[in-house]
């Protein structure tokens, strides 16, 4: 379980987390949501070591992720995704790929691997010799979520997927981290600007606020509650 306790987090004079606190369990998607400026990338780049916080603790497991190099993460069982659908565009599909495996951690068994990752993104296997450049916005983004399996993650972290796909693309992707979580257990923290959809196949919604959580609980409740939908998730 990822446990975290009064993260506060600043660029400068602005605070952009204050003293955010929420567990996200295992083996369920927990939906991170709130406007534009609401702290909600800033809380994935300060869990994945690229943001120093100003205070709080958060802990994935045994492991104190505030204290651990931005480095040695992807070993502590978690990986980020950020906004972006960042490919190396001069590398082949399959080269990309196996980048992800080098951070995975040393041991155990595995639950992904490269024939795994292309059975779950079969677009991925009809393309692995072609180079990351020719690929749609789409099949970009199912090459990052694909490479950061790889690294055997117990937790996923996932900033804003859905962003300028079609939505057709979008259902596909949702609905396979639906299946994915049932099936392994991986854990997902998922940053959504379409509430709608993210809730869809969330167990749990946090809502940020100008850095502040205001509300923690599962998804459906959340969908019901059409003052707090309408206040801030914009539906």
């Amino acid at each position: 379980m990822l446990q975290v306790r009064d993260l506060s987090a600043s660029y400068g004079a602005v605070k952009a987390l204050d003293g955010v606190s929420f567990d996200a369990a295992d083996g369920q998607i927990t939906a991170v949501l709130g406007a534009n400026g609401a702290g909600k990338t800033t809380l994935l780049r300060t869990l994945s070591g690229l943001v120093r916080p100003t205070s709080g603790t958060a802990q994935l497991g045994s492991t104190d992720l505030l204290r651990t190099p931005v480095e040695e993460m992807t070993r502590t069982g978690l990986a980020h995704v950020p906004e972006g659908r960042g490919v190396i565009t001069e590398l082949t599909v399959e080269e990309n790929l196996r980048l992800g495996a080098l951070g995975a951690p040393t041991g155990g068994e595995r639950r992904f691997d490269l024939d795994r990752v292309t059975e779950l993104f079969p677009v991925l296997g009809q393309r692995r010799n072609q180079v990351a450049d020719t690929l749609s916005g789409g099949e970009r983004q199912m090459l990052v979520i694909g490479r950061a399996l790889l690294a055997e993650p117990r937790i996923l972290l996932l900033d804003e997927p859905s962003l300028g796909l079609a939505p057709r693309v979008v259902a596909q992707i949702f609905a396979l981290l639906r299946d994915l979580v049932s099936s392994t257990g991986l854990s997902v923290l998922l940053v959504e600007q379409n509430a709608r959809s993210a809730l869809g196949i969330a167990d749990v919604g946090i809502v940020l606020n100008l850095g502040r959580l205001v509300v923690q609980q599962a998804a459906d409740t959340l969908v019901d509650d059409e003052q707090l939908r309408h206040a801030y998730l914009g539906f």
